[in-house]
């Protein structure tokens, strides 16, 4: 299934990806090399290490490589101020409070909750997608529903 991205979050897991085949592989690469030079393989723990860690680098680049190869790309142009869809800027309002709160919408790779960058994924954004400045929608919380207002979509 396509994941819809920006392009800058597109164009962030490229330079990722490939700084993991370039130089993370030559690292564990590297790693390995010494590893072996330290005789025999069957209790030599640098080795295991260094063979783990290169399976998960494996495993981060394959991960990596579906994502960018199934990327929808949503260009800035394309972003609507209309509703909430991936890569707006929203402002919105726990009903009942006048505390506003500003989002941006991103992939997952990209989440950075300290800095506003939320997943279409999460429970807000998730119920944030589609609506429209002045919609309320409902967010299951813990500590139960959370009702919120769109005060404004931008891009």
């Amino acid at each position: 299934m396509a994941k819809q991205m920006s392009r800058s979050s597109y164009e962030k897991l490229v330079l990722e990806l490939d700084d993991l085949k370039i130089n993370k592989r030559r690292e564990v690469a590297d790693r390995l090399k010494v590893a072996r030079s330290y005789g025999d393989l069957s209790e030599n723990a640098e080795y295991d290490e260094a063979k783990n860690e290169q399976a998960i680098l494996e495993a981060k680049i394959a991960e990596l490589q579906y994502t960018i190869d199934n990327a929808e790309i949503i260009e800035d142009s394309n972003i609507s101020v209309d509703e909430i869809g991936m890569g707006s800027i929203i402002k919105i309002k726990k009903v009942g409070t006048d505390k506003i709160e500003k989002f941006t919408i991103v992939g997952t790779n990209h989440v950075d909750i300290k800095n506003g960058l939320i997943s279409d994924e999460s429970p807000i954004g998730k119920a944030a997608m589609k609506k429209k400045v002045g919609d309320i929608f409902i967010v299951e919380a813990p500590v139960g529903e959370l009702r919120f207002e769109v005060i404004d979509i931008s891009k």
